[in-house]
């Protein structure tokens, strides 16, 4: 694959402005689990650059090959604690939300092991991440060593 451009290039204001705000997105959830967010929308979206970049900085954070391995069969794997469940679930769900929505029985999962704040703060990781993802993919982006303007990106 071939990059078609660079976005931070072609539109360097608009591309900070998205940065900047996926930096501050979610600062009270734990990182390793923002991690496995990201890891996850990417892994249904397709995103090779996302992969890249999230399982590093998830392994960095702490998480083990095997969690990271097991991630996209996260439903049968018994590694994930119910709190990662519910933050797996509602990214499955809003990530394809043209086919799943967002059913109560989830929403209730997942109102149960995160605060008001929290669910607000996670639900923009998740839009954020799944936008990284199509600019990523609509752009045929892979960056084998990280630019200094992807550092810490969603």
């Amino acid at each position: 694959m071939t990059q078609r451009l660079d976005p931070f290039a072609a539109a360097p204001a608009q591309m900070q402005t998205w940065l900047d705000m996926s930096l501050k997105i979610a600062p009270a959830i734990e990182p390793g689990l923002l991690e496995l967010v990201k890891i996850r929308a990417s892994q249904i979206n397709g995103c090779a650059n996302c992969l890249n970049m999230h399982t590093a900085d998830a392994r960095k954070a702490g998480e083990t090959e095997q969690r990271i391995y097991l991630l996209s069969a996260w439903h049968e794997a018994p590694l994930f604690s119910a709190r990662e469940r519910a933050a797996l679930a509602w990214t499955d769900a809003l990530t394809l939300i043209s086919t799943a929505r967002a059913p109560q029985e989830l929403y209730d999962a997942f109102a149960a092991e995160f605060t008001p704040e929290e669910q607000v703060q996670l639900t923009l990781m998740i839009n954020a991440i799944n936008g990284w993802n199509r600019i990523a993919v609509g752009f045929d982006l892979f960056y084998k060593a990280r630019p200094a303007h992807t550092q810490q990106a969603a």
